[in-house]
């Protein structure tokens, strides 16, 4: 198993130290490096973790906002990218599922999470 050794180093030297401590539930606000020809700013993303999947260096999590006109908005994040500047938690869920799916067909209220408290 030496290959899986040299894996290892390898995940080791791209990984962040610090892993964002946010669930699926959370509500949160992803800043992230967008590149627009030679410049380069942040750009946030706030809405609700709808599912959080793999491990190591290719673990990535979905956020689901609804922007204008009531539509759906998802974008998937690596969580050890470098475009990634933070994660900041605005409110913890309470929730019962590994992943949201059923979100996309609710609106309103139908779609609002509890707080934990």
């Amino acid at each position: 198993m030496p290959d899986a050794r040299i894996m290892q180093t390898v995940e080791q030297k791209y990984k962040k130290e610090e892993s964002p401590e946010f669930n699926v539930g959370d509500k949160v606000r992803v800043s992230v490096r967008v590149v627009e020809g030679e410049r380069e700013r942040v750009q946030d993303f706030e809405g609700v973790v709808i599912r959080r999947r793999g491990s190591g260096l290719n673990e990535n999590f979905t956020v689901r906002r609804v922007g204008a006109h009531a539509v759906g908005v998802e974008r998937t994040f690596l969580v050890h990218s470098p475009r990634l500047e933070n994660v900041r938690v605005l409110r913890r869920g309470k929730v019962r599922r590994a992943a949201l799916y059923y979100l996309r067909g609710r609106t309103g209220r139908a779609a609002r999470i509890k707080e934990k408290r």
